[in-house]
């Protein structure tokens, strides 16, 4: 015991000098002969230490942006990390607050094996030695990723382990995310510490192609389509396209665009960036936000024949107040920044096509572009060419194979002795998805499917009716105006020929 405690003493004072000398070397050691000492150090150390070590920072870039590489490889580690490191760090995940994501704590390490290869990846953070302000706050601690391998192996890991480990990750954190429905905000609330251009909730839309009231060859052909665009990122680079691809969606109210766009959402794992124009102050912001969209992501401009207009014809303005009012407003900058708010959007409809078919539109891959619409003869027809709107998809009533989805969907019926009656009543009237929907739903627990097939039928009755008693009311008034025309053309013959007769009484030829 005497002489382990001599040893600890002694490796003690080893230790204390050690330390001292480094002091003295950082104090009074000047600077370009540390450098020198530094880089023979590290030759030295090379001889001896075969390994090679690789970080990847957790923020880069301007504005300490995340680091897309760092949020790949921490999904990649995190799937392994459960069954491989010691010391786990668990998070509720933001996407899922029912789910726990657990991934290795700090300076933990787990190793990997890539074609019989051999690494090391730990995770790491530092302090920093100085404190300094910034505009764009972030945590003091810098974290980061060390990657670990034998020198020999250098060719195989920068040129295939680290794309393997980059791509895995994309694809983990594509299966497991929640998809979420953005807004963007106005461009008052775009800077400054957390603000951003959109602000997002989880998007948790039940529609689906399955339960989607439609004609089913359509709705195969809509599937079809999204699978071609889905697997064609070689095919649009070969002929020289941007990887967008834009849909029309256009019909009566009710019809189902709203759910089309869910559907297609939920079928492409896709999230929802929608629009709203009015916010929009110019073709400016409109750029930006474009910018801030993702990949695999749908752009949704919703009634956009009501949105903006479109057609550079703008409301006249109204007449400048007097001088004293100018002044006290140029004196006022609170009044004077509400009036900024209450101008109309300036975006056009050049910096429109521009964003969905310009250059501009190249920024970024794998995006769908849809505009909704419930009057399409209104729009500008560059709006909606192909190429900008490829895809032209009509909503319309709702049709005897579509009744039979919402049966299926609703009442869980797929044949019924009334589907005969309901059927010949939808090839005579019109009536919108919605509202078959509305009859269709049980509205207590004691309704069975066929009160609510009967109820159906009464509406699509009082909707055939309806119709009836309005094509009999134009076709009366068509004959009215007919009459009218006729009665007119009538009395203006009459009046010519008395004017002639006048005119030969008194001499005149």
């Amino acid at each position: 015991m005497r002489e382990m405690g001599e040893l600890w003493s002694q490796l003690g004072s080893l230790m204390a000098t050690i330390m001292f000398v480094y002091a003295m070397y950082e104090q009074f050691f000047p600077h370009h002969l540390r450098v020198y000492a530094r880089k023979y150090t590290q030759k030295f150390t090379r001889l001896v230490y075969p390994y090679i070590q690789i970080s990847f920072p957790e923020f880069s870039g301007e504005r300490l942006k995340r680091s897309e590489a760092y949020t790949a490889i921490r999904t990649y580690l995190s799937a392994n990390s459960s069954e491989r490191a010691q010391r786990l760090k668990a998070e509720v995940d933001q996407g899922r607050q029912d789910s726990v994501v657990l991934s290795m704590d700090d300076n933990e390490e787990i190793t990997d094996e890539f074609h019989g290869v051999k690494l090391w990846w730990s995770a790491n953070y530092t302090l920093p030695r100085t404190q300094s302000f910034s505009f764009y706050p972030s945590s003091e601690e810098k974290r980061f990723l060390t990657l670990t391998f034998h020198r020999r192996h250098r060719h195989l890991i920068t040129t295939s382990y680290i794309q393997h480990v980059l791509n895995k990750g994309r694809a983990i954190a594509v299966d497991n995310r929640k998809l979420k429905l953005y807004t963007n905000n106005p461009s008052n609330d775009w800077y400054g510490w957390k603000r951003t251009k959109w602000s997002h909730v989880n998007f948790e839309h039940p529609s689906r192609f399955e339960t989607l009231a439609m004609d089913p060859k359509k709705k195969e052909d809509i599937v079809k389509d999204l699978e071609r665009f889905k697997t064609g990122e070689k095919y649009y680079a070969k002929v020289g396209k941007a990887w967008k691809r834009g849909y029309l969606l256009y019909g009566p109210p009710g019809t189902g665009k709203s759910s089309m766009i869910a559907a297609m959402a939920n079928y492409m794992n896709y999230d929802v960036y929608d629009l709203e124009l009015t916010a929009v102050k110019e073709n400016t912001e409109l750029r930006k936000l474009l910018i801030e969209t993702s990949s695999k992501s749908i752009i949704v401009i919703e009634d956009i024949d009501c949105s903006l207009d479109l057609t550079g014809q703008r409301k006249k303005k109204k007449k400048e107040k007097d001088e004293d009012d100018e002044e006290k407003q140029k004196n006022n900058p609170v009044k004077k920044a509400e009036e900024e708010e209450k101008k109309e959007s300036k975006v056009t409809l050049s910096g429109l096509l521009n964003f969905i078919d310009g250059i501009w539109s190249a920024c970024g891959g794998e995006r769908i572009i849809i505009f909704t619409t419930n009057f399409v003869e209104k729009l500008d027809p560059a709006l909606i060419r192909r190429g900008r709107m490829d895809k032209h998809i009509e909503m319309s009533y709702c049709g005897y194979e579509a009744f039979k989805v919402l049966a299926k969907n609703y009442l869980e019926v797929e044949s019924h002795s009334l589907f005969p009656t309901i059927e010949k009543l939808m090839g005579e009237t019109n009536i919108s998805p919605a509202d078959v929907a509305e009859n269709l739903m049980p509205k207590s627990a004691d309704e069975d499917p066929e009160i609510c097939l009967k109820s159906l039928i009464k509406s699509l009755e009082d909707a055939k009716k309806k119709a009836e008693e309005k094509a009999e009311k134009k076709a009366k008034e068509d004959m009215e105006e007919n009459e009218k025309k006729e009665l007119a053309k009538d009395e203006k013959v009459e009046d010519t020929g008395k004017s002639g007769e006048e005119v030969e009484e008194n001499g005149i030829h």
